[in-house]
């Protein structure tokens, strides 16, 4: 009898063992705990950042957040950012007033998938990035004006390279001159030196006479 209750008291450690090892698996899904704009709730208009906060981190691996409008239109841009608790997504284009569903996914800690949606309601229409197209002419006009300031410069060169090759021409014929000149010269001396031997005195002869 000792030897079954002894069994007994075994099985029930057992027991209550794995249920305190299984209680945390359990606990470590993520929980929605907000959301902003709230769940069916009426806002002025679309805010520019929808943001879902839960009770622990979430992973970014298999985390996604999608925003409908009424007629379906998906309005999200980019990829979700996490911080901390929270999940928080990008809107775009024309938001008009009305009815927008988010549909979430997100990864727990442990690994689990949820999704789940919900939705919200604007009273008024509301439009973000439209007006960074207005600031593309300012580059095409900064890049001709550099065009023309580089391409003025290009020309200042010519002078030199006329000056240079107008001295050379001038080096050159006074080259010509000198030696013309000198070659006039050895031709004037040569013309004056005797041609035949020099005259010897006959032999005999007295010297003088």
């Amino acid at each position: 009898m000792i030897r079954r209750t002894v069994a007994g008291l075994a099985g029930l450690v057992l027991s209550l063992a794995a249920v305190v090892v299984a209680a945390p698996a359990a606990q470590a899904h993520n929980v929605l705990q907000s959301t902003s704009p709230a769940a069916g709730s009426t806002v002025p208009y679309v805010p520019e950042i929808v943001t879902l906060t839960f009770n622990e981190p979430v992973l970014f691996v298999g985390t996604q957040i999608m925003v409908h409008t009424a007629d379906d239109t998906m309005v999200n841009i980019g990829p979700p950012i996490l911080v901390d608790t929270t999940v928080s997504q990008a809107v775009t284009g024309e938001l008009p007033a009305g009815e927008y569903t988010v549909l979430y996914r997100v990864t727990s800690a442990d690994g689990h998938p949820i999704e789940d949606q919900f939705t919200f309601t604007a009273a008024e229409s509301m439009t973000y990035g439209a007006t960074t197209p207005a600031a593309s002419p300012t580059p095409t006009t900064s890049a001709e004006v550099r065009a023309s300031e580089s391409a003025a410069p290009s020309v200042a060169p010519a002078p030199p390279a006329a000056e240079g090759r107008v001295s050379g021409a001038v080096l050159v014929g006074i080259v010509a001159v000198l030696v013309v000149v000198g070659a006039v010269v050895a031709w004037l001396l040569l013309r004056r030196r005797p041609t035949g031997p020099p005259t010897d005195p006959p032999s005999g002869a007295p010297p003088g006479s």
